[in-house]
């Protein structure tokens, strides 16, 4: 399994806890595409290597593109890429950015998944996020999704912010939930460096709330999701059966992936265990255009993982996940985890942090509250 992901580097306006690299000015969007046709084009050599069965288009907000502008990057991938014909095709939706023409136009061009940024459903929660969109706006894409034709729709939301009561997240969460998404991502507010949220809380305007709080929030979520028949496939992601992303799953799963587009990240491991490369863009579209209008590769960053960070990597992602597959650990690399770490495992299973399922590792909605903490404690 191969995928594709595309940054469209472009918003409206950023928001104020974003760390993704984009830019409020849509002026250098024709350039933009000349540069992303170029890099296309540099990567046609894995066109050869299998086919793509997931394409995602992130960003910065990718329905700023026009249906043109994006029936010509399809054109170009297709052309390029052998994408199978089931493929699952993702693109990120901000609410108060489309139209019930423009989403017709990219479920015609093969788009069959948006994913829309909806983030919360109170008017003083998006204010404090710096959206443009109202909760009206947010339902009404919603719903021009589903007459365009699509049924495949998940929401982001976002909680533990500032001062927010499991009253609030449970309005929110409930409103989402009476839209009947396939998919929904729940992810708890974090202050990343170098962001206007960042600034506010070193100022002390703002002021995080504590890691009890946003626990019990995570739990409230998680129950909530489980009443609501949705699967708790991943840390932050919940999907109805057979809805899961599979794009997403493909990161987590260790699957090959090609990013294009300035600051995207490629994963690629060619045969066996032993090695994989992974490699990022420059984050700067001008930079970014202007290699490509030489010829040159935009790649700012390379490197080669070999065996041992590929084990840690596979402890970390199935742990966030559907749990750590022992089997498959074995098979892949040709041992099984250390003595102390098996003897961890049947701790945690002990605490009630984990479960044993078969030969697969799963943690608890318990667990899931220290992920981190408890894959830091597993990795080799």
């Amino acid at each position: 399994m191969n995928s594709l992901y595309l940054h469209i580097p472009f918003c409206e306006r950023k928001c104020l806890y974003c760390d993704f690299y984009s830019i409020e000015n849509l002026d250098p969007m024709g350039s933009f595409l000349d540069a992303l046709d170029r890099e296309i084009v540099l990567h046609a050599e894995y066109g050869a290597r299998g086919h793509f069965d997931t394409v995602f288009f992130g960003g910065g907000t990718p329905s700023l593109l026009s249906p043109r502008q994006l029936e010509r990057v399809m054109r170009r991938l297709h052309d390029t890429f052998t994408i199978d014909g089931s493929a699952e095709i993702t693109l990120e939706t901000n609410p108060g950015t489309v139209t019930q023409e423009r989403l017709a136009a990219y479920r015609s061009l093969g788009v069959n998944r948006l994913s829309i940024g909806i983030q919360s459903f109170r008017r003083e929660e998006l204010h404090f996020l710096s959206r443009i969109h109202d909760a009206g706006q947010a339902v009404a894409c919603f719903e021009m999704a589903r007459r365009a034709g699509f049924d495949n729709l998940s929401i982001d939301l976002m909680y533990s912010l500032p001062g927010q009561t499991q009253s609030q997240w449970g309005d929110t969460l409930r409103r989402a939930l009476t839209l009947a998404p396939e998919h929904i991502s729940a992810y708890s507010l974090i202050v990343e460096d170098n962001t206007p949220l960042a600034r506010m809380v070193a100022a002390r305007q703002v002021s995080p709330n504590p890691v009890e709080t946003e626990a019990a929030l995570y739990e409230y979520s998680m129950s909530v999701m489980e009443e609501n028949g949705f699967e708790h496939y991943e840390v932050s992601n919940y999907a109805k059966p057979g809805r899961r992303s599979r794009h997403n799953y493909a990161y987590w799963s260790h699957k090959n992936y090609l990013g294009l587009g300035p600051s995207a990240h490629a994963f690629w491991r060619d045969g066996g265990w032993a090695s994989a490369t992974r490699w990022a863009n420059v984050a700067n579209i001008a930079a970014y255009i202007e290699r490509l209008g030489r010829g040159e590769s935009p790649v700012a960053f390379r490197e080669e993982i070999l065996a041992r960070q590929l084990k840690n990597e596979r402890i970390f992602l199935g742990l966030r996940t559907d749990g750590l597959n022992m089997r498959s650990y074995h098979e892949d690399f040709g041992a099984c985890l250390p003595a102390d770490r098996l003897l961890l495992a049947e701790a945690l299973v002990r605490d009630g942090r984990a479960v044993n399922e078969g030969e697969t590792l799963r943690l608890t909605a318990r667990g899931f509250l220290v992920c981190d903490e408890i894959a830091a404690r597993m990795m080799i």
